[in-house]
């Protein structure tokens, strides 16, 4: 083949396709454009541009209170989905409601508190349609984990009170700054696998501690891990109490089996729905008609009507227990706001609308601002309640407040009715909501995706189950943030090949029928170059320089002669990356190879150009595409005159 057959293009083709180097901007105009990238990437003051003041104002309002913006179109039709909605999820928030506190060693009350306020302050601050608002077990659990670790609920139950309406308070701030300094991204390092394991972990752990009301045992662990709790179950067999247990078996197979049948039969969901209410209905009157309270069975007691007392000046500011109180708000809001957002977000895709996640922390921080001040522990949006919302047709956020009236019948008239529920149902109750947060499906599909998750997953379970469910969280997030790390400093590398007959460059592993270019080496790098990684990368090019020769040797090919790096994955550079491609540079010339750069992006070409490394590469050695600096180094293999002294080397070191 002759030299004819390597066409390379002339000086003015060559000079409009030369990789451009991008125009200077001044630095406060590339900070703004930088921060707001990192905090305002879904843009949300663009509906205020080139308004009056006055329609800004309405945006304002409507932005912060998404109530004013869906009001207005309100119809009669969408008052009775949400009627019907409401009434449902108030059957199921009820029972829940005085589980989850008892769960959280708080007053019965307090769940239905919880289950009254601050409902009503996310319909008018919330974005999502189908969220319902309440306690959730997981949220309940960390709260009597932390706060018991400081104070025992029972030998202090003021002061234990007082505490969780702090660490409440602490939580709805925490909430709400994320959401007013647009830190939501933070969220996103509570990874879908550790949500899985952690999730998992903490509803075994909840299923174990339900053991003390089916049982019947008055001394039950404060302790959380498999160990302990199963250590005092078995300690105590002498005071096992069979009729409570039996009670609590009969109730627990009546909701499993009423989940099954409306899992197995949609239209009918609300018999799920209504199971909880109605063993609490059915098992207060079976205690009442059969004396239980006096043979072993326990029973909620005296619940006092009437709203929420205010309990602002409950809140606990001074040391020793402040700390307490912050780290407690600050992890379960953080939980409670990754269950909430996705959620949120998972019902949202099934009805095609889009919530903003910073709007719903503020939401969630106000409602649990207010709810703190208010006699309410933590709320967030549980999946179990929302999914009930949602299948029971709901339209807006009305259905939270159609729960919250009915919430606030019962408490000003109804709960005298509680006094003779029997607590061995509330454990039911608990354990056949905890079942459904066992996700074993999500974990297989996670091993057979992507082994590193399920590790994750397998981790953050076994951290909640073993030692304590904030052991757990701190595992599955380190371990996560490991494997982020570990992408960030070894980034991967590849050797790209020519697909036949085409221009086209690709993996050589991923395409097994590419062909390498004779005395060419095209390495791609699949990203940023940065300090964590600058070292590891000079590294593995020489590795793959030292193996491309020595493959070459061994076949008696063409002589390694360029090695081009396709950059187009590296989206930006800094002065470690920089120093590190002069390395390569001088080792390629101390080796006679010339360094290549395709597709570098406007970032890495703006910091090239300042660091005068452009000049020492040569930018006619930067090219637009793997293709064109193929070309040209093609072009330059097949005209270039030999240098004897280079090939008396070669000749030499084979020898």
């Amino acid at each position: 083949m002759g030299n004819a057959d390597y066409v390379f293009p002339s000086t003015n083709a060559e000079c409009a396709r030369r990789v451009a180097i991008p125009p200077p901007q001044p630095f406060v105009k590339s900070l703004k454009y930088n921060l707001k990238e990192t905090f305002f990437p879904d843009d949300p003051l663009r509906q205020f541009k080139n308004q009056p003041t006055s329609r800004r104002f309405v945006l304002g309002i409507k932005y912060f209170l998404p109530i004013f913006d869906w009001a207005p179109s309100y119809t009669f039709d969408f008052l009775r989905s949400d009627f019907i909605s409401g009434i449902t999820i108030a059957s199921l928030a009820i029972p829940q409601g005085i589980s989850y506190a008892k769960l959280a060693n708080l007053p019965p009350i307090l769940g239905l508190y919880s289950s009254f306020i601050p409902p009503l302050v996310y319909a008018m601050m919330g974005s999502s349609r189908d969220l319902a608002v309440g306690t959730v077990a997981v949220a309940s659990l960390l709260t009597a984990s932390m706060l018991g670790n400081e104070v025992n609920a029972n030998e202090n139950p003021k002061l234990y009170l007082h505490l969780a309406f702090t660490a409440t308070f602490f939580a709805g701030v925490f909430q709400a700054s994320l959401g007013l300094l647009r830190l939501g991204f933070i969220v996103d390092f509570l990874s879908h696998a550790t949500i899985i394991g952690f999730m998992a972990g903490a509803a075994t752990v909840v299923i174990l501690q339900q053991l003390k009301g089916i049982l019947g045992l008055d001394h039950f662990t404060h302790s959380t891990d498999l160990v302990s709790v199963l250590r005092s179950v078995f300690s105590q067999t002498h005071q096992w109490r069979w009729e409570s247990a039996i009670l609590g078996f009969c109730f627990l197979f009546f909701l499993l089996i009423t989940r099954y049948f409306s899992k197995r039969k949609p239209r009918f969901f609300w018999v799920s729905a209504m199971a909880p209410l109605t063993s609490v209905i059915l098992g207060s009157i079976l205690v009442y008609l059969t004396h239980a309270e006096k043979h072993g069975v326990q029973v909620i007691g005296h619940l006092k009507k009437g709203l929420n007392p205010p309990s602002f000046a409950d809140l606990v500011f001074v040391s020793p227990y402040l700390s307490t109180a912050i780290k407690t708000g600050i992890i379960t809001g953080v939980i409670a706001l990754a269950e909430g957002i996705a959620v949120g977000r998972s019902f949202a895709m099934f009805k095609n609308y889009h919530i903003d996640g910073n709007k719903e922390m503020i939401a969630f921080g106000t409602m649990n601002i207010v709810g703190s001040c208010t006699s309410c522990y933590l709320t967030t949006g549980p999946f179990s309640r929302s999914a009930v919302n949602f299948n029971a047709g709901c339209k807006t956020a009305v259905s939270n407040i159609v729960m919250a009236l009915a919430v606030m019948v019962t408490l000003l008239f109804l709960t005298p009715l509680f006094h003779y529920t029997p607590l061995v149902v509330l454990s039911s109750i608990i354990i056949s909501a905890m079942l459904g947060l066992i996700d074993y499906e999500a974990a297989i599909h996670l091993w057979t995706v992507d082994k590193f998750d399920f590790i994750v997953c397998i981790s953050a379970y076994a951290g909640v189950v073993f030692c304590s469910v904030e052991i757990g969280l701190v595992i599955a997030v380190a371990i996560s943030l490991l494997r982020l790390l570990l992408f960030v400093a070894r980034p991967k590398t590849f050797i790209l090949g020519n697909i036949p007959n085409s221009m086209i460059y690709r993996n050589v592993e991923q395409y097994t029928n590419t062909s390498s270019v004779p005395g060419v080496l095209i390495l791609e790098i699949d990203a940023p170059i940065y300090f964590a990684n600058a070292s590891y990368l000079r590294e593995r090019i020489a590795r793959w320089v030292d193996e491309e020769e020595d493959k070459l040797k061994s076949s008696g090919e063409t002589s390694l002669q360029y090695v081009i790096l396709d950059m187009g994955a590296v989206g930006n550079i800094d002065t470690s990356g920089i120093g590190m491609l002069e390395e390569v540079k001088k080792v390629m010339d101390r080796r006679e190879l010339k360094l290549v750069l395709a597709n570098p992006g406007a970032e890495v070409m703006k910091k090239l150009n300042k660091s005068k490394l452009i000049e020492k590469i040569g930018q006619e050695w930067m090219y637009l595409t793997v293709g064109e600096a193929v070309g040209a180094c093609n072009f330059m293999l097949h005209t270039r005159k030999p240098d004897p002294l280079r090939e008396e080397s070669e000749a030499y070191n084979k020898v």
